[in-house]
């Protein structure tokens, strides 16, 4: 398992670390599933907004806190974009395509630890944390990535 440590400063810099990730994910071959995980003010949809960027999307991107799914296409590619926080059966995945669209495709998941065992192999795990400081971890895991392609995605910081 490959696993690096990344820490962001500030709002600017976790959309930043996000958007490296998103132009990564883009350009990857194959499928990739971000599963984010934190308390409530993390930073998680700041991080998902980077990587939509980072990816391309040009419209809002917003946290589907209620939609549960968000739909993002650039360049013929698409990403998709869970919020399971409202989520509590595992049964509630199938009716919303969470399978299809997590083990073919690239997406981002956040609070993903409430369904760890329904995340595909193909899974970057990321567990934000927040410093007493302000400042945000971002723990970084994966069977997935080398430690070098990790090292990229985090090099402008």
């Amino acid at each position: 398992m490959s696993s690096i440590q990344y820490t962001t400063h500030s709002v600017e810099e976790t959309l930043a670390l996000g958007h490296n990730l998103g132009r990564f994910m883009k350009y990857y071959e194959g499928p990739i599933c971000i599963a984010l995980d934190g308390t409530l003010g993390a930073g998680k949809t700041h991080f998902s907004q980077g990587i939509a960027k980072g990816f391309g999307v040009t419209e809002e991107v917003t946290s589907p806190t209620f939609a549960l799914m968000n739909t993002y296409e650039v360049d013929g590619i698409y990403l998709y974009h869970f919020d399971l926080y409202r989520m509590d059966l595992v049964e509630e995945l199938e009716t919303i395509g969470f399978y299809e669209y997590t083990e073919e495709t690239k997406s981002v998941v956040e609070w993903a630890s409430k369904f760890t065992d329904e995340l595909p192999d193909t899974t970057v795990w990321i567990e934000i944390t927040i410093d007493d400081d302000g400042s945000r971890q971002f723990a970084v895991r994966t069977d997935l990535l080398s430690v070098d392609e990790l090292q990229r995605i985090g090099e402008y910081l």
